[in-house]
């Protein structure tokens, strides 16, 4: 056994396992690659002050979850604790809102880190898909977001989540709110640490997950009472849009999000099987971010969702995705003769597009064929002394049992017509 150990709070994605995570992201980003998002990539560390900027200097994330760390040559940077500031700062230093066509529609995947109390739903390593487009402000766009992530999980079979829909208005009405928030907050019994943050961001405070903080909130000002006509009208476009697409929403005044630089449209998608961590996706619009972290005005919008929490889900709803077998042929020789023939036509068969093994390490008949059932293969290929003599191979469907000879020249038709 190996004296080393994945760090606290990460995992391994294995085989088979690791199977789920693939088709997950693969679900997730097929409704984004069909509706004009292109793919973009961000390295796995940033500049800390993008994050302290753009996510918030008062949000958990940065004040305690965060990874960072000072280079041999004095920069600081961070690993990446979120995907929107990354893409916004790539697309921003390619220039590509200058390149026509707004929004620039972008979608990525990767890994993610924040330093939490590791729980199953939890990690201080995990994985997201996500999407944005910037550079329109436009209540079309937050609906199309909303649905294609509605579709994408409905693809793969979940049907018990649900999406929370509110807005936080913008810098027109939310000064107003804002005043009013910390008006009540300062009359709670709240401990020192809270009471700063309400002095910093007081929409934080609404965040806050404890059961003692939540219950002072209960009668807390609601956003949605002091939103201008502007947000009123966006808000009820979004919504309007999102109905008519047949996607079903619940309104919830006292979604906030967790970070600073969510305006106007929030959403959350939960999931009531995965127990206190029942968020598996969620975003919305950021118009003001890009001016945050030294760009130009960028309205925005955006979302993120969670593979391994999206995992968890279709494990609690009890779904089973259909994966594809990892090799639809195999193939087993008897003899070196056999051996370089079969190596040949499983590098045809592959060359074909059909996924095809081979039985490695010169194991006899009996442990290739134990190899063979343990790929999972529909199909396999046997061939020995005997059968290169008549210029043939075993072809055996590991289904029914049923084997037959086949022309060694008719073998990739064969098994392309089979496997159809």
């Amino acid at each position: 056994m190996s004296t080393f150990k994945a760090p606290k709070g990460t995992y391994d994605l294995i085989p088979p396992y690791s199977a789920k995570y693939l088709a997950v992201r693969e679900a997730i980003s097929g409704p984004l690659r069909t509706s004009g998002y292109g793919y973009i990539e961000t390295p796995g560390f940033e500049d800390v002050d993008l994050f302290a900027r753009g996510v918030g200097e008062s949000t958990d994330i940065v004040t305690k979850e965060m990874y960072a760390f000072e280079t041999k040559g004095g920069d600081r940077l961070a690993l990446r604790p979120e995907g929107t500031a990354s893409v916004l700062r790539a697309a921003l230093e390619a220039s590509l809102h200058k390149q026509g066509n707004l929004p620039v529609k972008l979608w990525y995947s990767g890994s993610y880190y924040r330093y939490e109390r590791p729980q199953k739903g939890r990690y201080r390593h995990f994985s997201q898909v996500g999407a944005e487009a910037i550079g329109a402000e436009d209540p079309a766009l937050d609906a199309e977001l909303i649905i294609l992530a509605d579709q994408a999980y409905r693809s793969l079979g979940l049907q018990n989540f649900r999406i929370l829909l509110n807005s936080l208005g913008d810098k027109e009405c939310r000064p107003v709110y804002r005043e009013a928030l910390q008006t009540f907050l300062r009359g709670l019994d709240l401990d020192e640490e809270t009471l700063r943050r309400a002095e910093i961001n007081p929409l934080r405070v609404l965040d806050d997950k404890r059961a003692d903080v939540q219950k002072q909130l209960v009668d807390a000002p609601l956003l949605r009472d002091y939103l201008c006509d502007a947000c009123k009208a966006y808000h009820d476009e979004v919504r309007a849009l999102v109905t008519a697409a047949g996607v079903v929403f619940e309104d919830d005044a006292k979604l906030v999000r967790g970070l600073d630089y969510y305006t106007r449209t929030t959403f959350e998608f939960v999931h009531d099987g995965l127990g206190s961590q029942s968020a598996v996706g969620g975003g919305g619009r950021y118009d003001g971010l890009s001016e945050m972290i030294g760009g130009p005005a960028l309205p925005s919008v955006g979302w993120a969702l969670g593979v391994d929490r999206t995992v968890l889900a279709l494990e609690a709803e009890g779904v089973e995705l259909d994966i594809p077998a990892a090799t639809a042929v195999f193939a087993v020789a008897i003899g070196e003769e056999a051996r370089r023939l079969l190596f040949g036509k499983v590098t045809e068969l592959r060359r074909a597009g059909i996924a095809a093994d081979f039985a490695y390490g010169g194991k006899g008949l009996k442990g290739a064929m134990k190899d063979a059932n343990r790929s999972g293969a529909r199909l396999t290929v046997v061939a020995g002394e005997r059968d290169l003599a008549e210029g043939v191979v075993q072809l055996k469907d590991m289904e029914s049992g049923e084997q037959t000879a086949v022309p060694v020249a008719d073998l990739v038709a064969t098994v392309r017509t089979k496997l159809a």
